[in-house]
């Protein structure tokens, strides 16, 4: 449902990608590895059509939403009247009842429907986010830094949440450092360093420990 094809991509004479190629389809969840600088915005950029490449080809098959390191929301408005609100935006009119399941289903807590989100914790804040880009028909979830800030238990949350996604046939791409969440539910993860992809491998059955050897592997050195 992703694929980038030799893809190029220059600001001001410096080079950010230089000839990545990925394909990421349905079902699956990939993680984007990569220290500060690597070329990770940018390449959700170019999924999302914020930019263009200066060569090779970007295309998605499906209805994409972003996810941010930090979500927004209405602080005075709830979680459910936020996401009654956003998808009115995208055209999308329903019965309360139906955005209620939605929420509830990605875990939300029934008493946290109805209260300010300006009292949501980051994961809350996040699966209300989730709820808002399916309540559109998004299936192709992009995902920057989600993990940042998360604590253990809301990361697990997090990851039931994207194989969910996935499962039901979407494609989520994220980009983090935290090598216990790749590990943890990506089926397939690449390194990206000065904007080349130097290493591609499923992560199934392989610790944190291992992703960290390919990542110095990957890079010649960790992230400062």
């Amino acid at each position: 449902m992703i694929q980038l094809l030799d893809v190029h991509k220059s600001y001001q004479g410096r080079t950010v990608l230089d000839g990545v190629t990925l394909e990421i389809p349905s079902h699956r969840v990939f993680g984007l590895l990569g220290c500060n600088g690597a070329g990770k915005t940018t390449t959700l950029n170019l999924i999302l059509g914020n930019l263009v490449p200066d060569s090779g080809s970007v295309a998605v098959h499906g209805r994409t939403a972003y996810i941010p390191e930090n979500v927004a929301l209405y602080g005075e408005l709830s979680g459910l009247e936020n996401l009654v609100y956003f998808s009115a935006l995208a055209g999308v009119m329903e019965q309360k009842g139906h955005f209620r399941r939605i929420l509830l289903e990605l875990g939300l807590a029934s008493e946290a429907l109805d209260r300010r989100a300006g009292t949501y914790s980051k994961g809350m804040r996040q699966r209300v986010a989730i709820a808002i880009a399916l309540a559109k028909g998004a299936n192709v979830l992009l995902l920057d830094e989600p993990t940042s800030g998360l604590d253990p238990d809301a990361v697990v949350a997090l990851s039931q949440i994207l194989r969910k996604v996935a499962d039901q046939g979407g494609a989520v791409l994220l980009t983090t450092h935290d090598l216990w969440h790749l590990s943890l539910d990506c089926d397939e993860i690449a390194i990206l360093h000065h904007g080349r992809i130097t290493d591609q491998f499923p992560s199934s059955g392989k610790s944190a420990n291992q992703l960290s050897k390919r990542f110095m592997e990957g890079t010649g050195r960790a992230c400062q």
